[in-house]
């Protein structure tokens, strides 16, 4: 599993007073961009495009907690992969929110998705999560 951490800012509070909800995409985006630097999956180029981006909202978050962002793989495909996201107060480890991205890398020049290299999914699998029986 990954772990990448962000404390909340005043200014991504609401009227509600708490986490506005177009800003934990913002933080599984993070989490996601230094997953994809800690797994070495870009090189010179970034070749990656969500398919699919979801977000399940559990409880309430507020200015100054501190969420640990923990993801995972959860599916391999040819050329994409489905990243599994849960961000957890740092303090009480309630599950504040849920997440689950599918990423495709993709060819620009050629406008189609481009299959993973094997050790593309070699690091991948070292984030797999497999669900025990």
């Amino acid at each position: 599993m990954h772990e990448w951490e962000v404390t909340i800012r005043f200014c991504e509070t609401d009227l509600l007073g708490h986490v506005n909800n177009s800003n934990y995409f913002i933080y599984m985006e993070d989490a996601r961009v230094q997953f994809f630097s800690d797994c070495d999956l870009v090189g010179e180029r970034w070749n990656f495009v969500l398919a699919s981006a979801t977000c399940d909202f559990l409880k309430q978050v507020h200015f100054g907690q501190t969420l640990l962002l923990r993801s995972r793989i959860v599916k391999i495909g040819s050329s994409s992969f489905h990243l599994e996201q849960e961000m957890v107060d740092k303090d009480t480890e309630e599950t504040a929110a849920k997440g689950l991205s599918i990423v495709v890398q993709y060819d620009f020049d050629n406008g189609k998705s481009l299959p993973l290299s094997e050790a593309q999914r070699s690091n991948l699998e070292k984030y797999r999560y497999v669900m025990s029986e």
